[in-house]
């Protein structure tokens, strides 16, 4: 699915390209595949600022894995133990911006849940077909694990609630489109497209036109709908067709609700587009809420967590969107979706 999303933006950007002055480069990095795409520059000019942006995103990787080895592992060790740890300055910030996230959504987002994630046996590369002992799922739910049990002080973190697990999974790519955008533009880079497992965002233009991207139909091959990205613009799609496992004849998807430590039903996918300083952390975590308030709230999750432009796919595939995000899609089949009020 990663590689079909990923040929679906290559074909988009080339398409009617010629021999425009387009760079592309592609890794696997964060579980997932990286795309960076560079106009209007020389080639090895593009190289070196593709380099150390993929140099950059390796760091991160390294530093703020949930399960392996890492800054981040080793507070959660701490964490466990009852202990204060030391906390770089860059992951105490991002603690603190996450924990923000976390209030406003009213605990729909989450990071703190990794223990869940873990049992539920996504803290892994490949996932097996089996489902958790259901009292421990229950008694971790239980314990309610939140960002706001952390504490950061004098270059310190510690939690006050002993179930905490901290699994950025969900914000870290989204600040790595920010500090992608960054280097970029301090290397002269003004139009690049930056794509992190379908969180992407835009930077100027592609050849005086908006980039132009697709967003991944849930359930079948290809776009469902293709929209412009504008500079500065970033759209990302929380999804249960990418890390998922079936069985007895259900989906179980990595995206687990913080008030039932079960993994959301009912829900295909949610695309959100964001906009500004910080439109990559945005886009990477909003559509989480939004996808866990499912079908019945999805709606007022968005408008608290100021969110004009928003899709979400039921169930059963059918298209609810708002008035705004509708202005922006062209469907690529036709459809009949639902504008929210």
């Amino acid at each position: 699915m990663i590689r079909r999303l990923s040929l679906l933006l290559l074909l988009l950007l080339l398409s009617a390209c010629g021999k425009e002055p387009l760079y592309h480069e592609q890794a696997y990095v964060f579980g997932t595949l990286v795309d960076v795409s560079i106009y209007g520059l020389e080639e090895e000019q593009a190289r070196q600022a593709t380099r150390g942006v993929l140099h950059e995103f390796q760091r991160m990787n390294d530093q703020f894995h949930a399960w392996q080895p890492s800054e981040l592992s080793r507070l959660n060790a701490a964490f466990v133990r009852g202990e204060r740890a030391p906390v770089s300055p860059e992951l105490a910030e991002m603690l603190a911006d996450a924990t923000r996230y976390s209030v406003q959504s009213g605990g729909l987002f989450n990071p703190a849940i990794g223990s869940l994630i873990r049992r539920w046996g996504f803290q892994s590369d490949t996932f097996k077909a089996q489902l958790p002992d259901a009292a421990a799922v229950a008694a971790l739910a239980a314990s309610n694990p939140q960002m706001t049990d952390v504490v950061l002080a004098q270059g310190e973190a510690w939690s006050r609630n002993p179930a905490v697990q901290i699994d950025l999974g969900g914000y870290a790519k989204g600040y790595a489109l920010d500090r992608a955008a960054t280097l970029l533009r301090e290397r002269g880079v003004q139009h690049a497209l930056i794509n992190i497992g379908g969180n992407i965002l835009a930077l100027g233009q592609h050849g005086g036109r908006p980039w132009r991207v697709g967003i991944q139909h849930p359930r079948q091959p290809g776009p469902l709908a293709t929209l412009e990205l504008h500079d500065g613009e970033a759209i990302g799609t929380s999804g249960d067709y990418q890390r998922f496992f079936e069985f007895g004849g259900k989906r179980y998807c990595h995206l687990i609700d913080p008030r039932t430590g079960q993994p959301q039903q009912g829900v295909q996918a949610v695309t959100v587009l964001t906009r500004g300083a910080h439109a990559g952390v945005a886009s990477d975590v909003l559509s989480k809420p939004l996808f866990l308030a499912g079908t019945a709230a999805w709606v007022s999750v968005a408008k608290q967590m100021q969110v004009g432009e928003a899709m979400l796919i039921d169930g059963h595939g059918r298209i609810h969107l708002t008035a705004a995000m509708q202005n922006r899609l062209e469907f690529t089949t036709k459809q009949h979706p639902e504008v929210a009020p």
